[in-house]
């Protein structure tokens, strides 16, 4: 299927790269704890792009890099189970209470076997 032109280019075009990108694809037999789809990051976005058009968006792309900054936060946040405002506040006043979520994120994925299909090299 994937080695036949069809004759139409935007079909073909599209063949090209999804052959390019075959091992990629494949990934999933390899581990199949992976999932098959990506629909909660298809969520996770969706959810911010509603959030900037019901206010109408930001003046300035400094605006529109803090507004995505912080959506990004509160999903993570929400995702690991801490309370983004107490996270904030943590950061702001320096407390150091709560680790950063880079250090939780590895913390939560020790957690989680992966059946011997990936290896630590």
């Amino acid at each position: 299927m994937f080695n036949s032109d069809s004759g139409y280019q935007q079909l073909d075009e599209r063949k090209r790269l999804t052959t390019t990108k075959i091992s990629e694809l494949l990934l999933v037999l390899e581990h199949p704890e992976l999932p098959l789809h990506n629909n909660p990051a298809e969520l996770d976005a969706r959810t911010m792009v509603q959030r900037r058009n019901i206010s109408y968006a930001t003046q300035t792309l400094e605006g529109t890099k803090a507004w995505d900054i912080f959506m990004s936060l509160v999903a993570t946040t929400r995702k690991l189970g801490i309370s983004f405002f107490e996270y904030m506040r943590d950061r702001i006043s320096q407390l150091g209470n709560i680790p950063s979520l880079g250090t939780i994120i590895r913390e939560q994925s020790s957690f989680h076997s992966f059946d011997g299909s990936w290896s630590t090299e």
